[in-house]
C-alpha cells in the first residue's frame, strides 16, 4: 500500500507562482511514475503532468507546458510541481497519483494509489 499526502496548495493572485509536494508513505515509490491531476468544480479530473520513475522523461498538459515543472526525489519519495504564472483557470483540486504505465501516462485510470488533493486557487 501507498498512501500519498499533497500539500502547499492556497489561494494566489493572477501572476504569481505556488509549488505543491506529494510525499508518499508505506513503501517506495523507486518504481512508479508520477503524476498530477486536477479536478476545478464541475468539470471531470484532467491530466496536468507526469514524471517517470527515474525522473528523465515528463509529460504536461499543453496549456501548463512552459508554465509548470513536475519533478521528484526518488530520496525522499516526494514529488513536485512548480506552477508559475498561474491563472485564474487554473483553479482546481489537485491531486497526485502513482502509475506503473509506460505510454498511458495522461490516463487517470492508468492510476492506482491517489492522494486526498489539495485546493488550489487562483484569483485577485
Amino acid at each position: 500500500q501507498v498512501q500519498l499526502v499533497e500539500s502547499g496548495g492556497g489561494l494566489v493572485q493572477p501572476g504569481k507562482s505556488l509549488t505543491l509536494s506529494c510525499t508518499a508513505s508505506g513503501r517506495s515509490v523507486l518504481n512508479y511514475g508520477m503524476g498530477w491531476f486536477r479536478q476545478a468544480p464541475g468539470k471531470d479530473r484532467e491530466f496536468v503532468a507526469h514524471i517517470s520513475w527515474s525522473g528523465g522523461t515528463t509529460y504536461y498538459k499543453p496549456s501548463v507546458k512552459g508554465r509548470f515543472t513536475i519533478s521528484r526525489s526518488n530520496v525522499t519519495n516526494t514529488v513536485y510541481l512548480q506552477m508559475n504564472t498561474l491563472k485564474p483557470e487554473d483553479t482546481a483540486v489537485y491531486y497526485c497519483a502513482t502509475t506503473r504505465t509506460l505510454s498511458l501516462w495522461y490516463a487517470s485510470g492508468e492510476y492506482d494509489y491517489w492522494g486526498q488533493g489539495t485546493q488550489v486557487t487562483v484569483s485577485s
